[in-house]
């Protein structure tokens, strides 16, 4: 490796050249959070409370953050079991590191763990996704300069936004954790 060669030139899975999808989501206009995440600010304050903010924007993203990324995605999809939620909507319980879970269940301890080592609670976005087999599914966005990556229970890989292949429904703000946005398309 050269000495001059960039961190994110070493953060495998990275894209690396010009991107015909921005590497960033452009948010739209505001909407109601999901119903589940409502009951679970409610039920874990600290989580969703309004924290200082002292810089904006993305994340630098450097070697040790990129291995964190991965460790934490990793050691999350290992420890939950996955159990669907078969009872719908209105059954639906958003769980902190619980020993079963579902997309949600996921996601919420990742962000909770990265939030516990430090992370700034702006670049830690809980986003909903629909995927190819027509499912609503939870992921955590993470917003670097480098692009916003996606943490999923459903690949080992820590992806760039535009790789993961679903359509982008609504996320939340990196203002207000209690805010959400549209997902404005692709191509806008």
């Amino acid at each position: 490796m050269m000495a001059a060669e960039s961190a994110n030139e070493r953060l495998s899975g990275l894209p690396t050249g010009p991107s015909p999808t921005p590497l960033h989501i452009k948010f739209g206009d505001l909407t109601l959070p999901p119903m589940a995440h409502t009951m679970f600010c409610v039920h874990n304050r600290d989580e969703c409370r309004l924290r200082p903010l002292f810089r904006g924007g993305p994340v630098h993203l450097t070697e040790a953050r990129w291995e964190e990324l991965k460790e934490v995605n990793g050691t999350v999809n290992r420890a939950i079991i996955p159990e669907p939620n078969e009872l719908g909507v209105a059954a639906e319980t958003w769980l902190i590191d619980p020993e079963r879970g579902d997309c949600n269940d996921y996601a919420v301890s990742k962000r909770h763990k990265l939030l516990s080592r430090g992370w700034p609670q702006r670049t830690l976005l809980l986003a909903e996704v629909v995927t190819v087999w027509g499912k609503h599914h939870l992921v955590l966005v993470v917003r670097t300069q480098s692009g916003d990556l996606v943490l999923d229970n459903l690949t080992a890989q820590v992806r760039p936004w535009p790789r993961a292949p679903y359509r982008w429904i609504r996320i939340q703000s990196p203002s207000n954790p209690r805010y959400w946005n549209m997902i404005a398309p692709r191509n806008v």
